[in-house]
């Protein structure tokens, strides 16, 4: 009866796992989250700015792919890829904000690009 009582907290506490930031990105600047070792985790991402964002896939061996606009006020989810981190564009003359509520391998490493 321990062990089922103590699986099921286990279960429900890494479930319930996340990191939720604000996070401001300079005008013609980048935000890339996860370019470091880890495992796979997913991005509930909404764009607080007036002016359209682009995110991509960046592998740690290089290049980056998978490129999505994201609209003012728009929310969408993507899942990354183990060693795979994300790169949020800011290709304007303003400064953006993005809400982010990041789940699964929350080890990630955060840093600032300059394009």
């Amino acid at each position: 009866m321990k062990i089922l009582i103590t699986s099921a907290f286990l279960i429900a506490f890494l479930a319930s796992c996340s990191l939720t930031s604000t996070t401001l990105i300079k005008p013609n600047d980048s935000f890339i989250l996860g370019k470091n070792a880890h495992g796979r985790f997913s991005v509930k991402l909404k764009n607080l700015s007036e002016n359209d964002l682009t995110i991509w896939k960046v592998p740690m061996d290089g290049g980056q792919h998978s490129p999505t606009k994201v609209q003012p006020n728009e929310t969408l989810k993507v899942k990354v890829e183990r060693n795979t981190g994300l790169k949020i564009e800011n290709n304007n003359e303003a400064e953006a904000n993005v809400a982010l509520v990041v789940k699964g391998d929350t080890g990630l490493s955060m840093g600032y690009q300059n394009q």
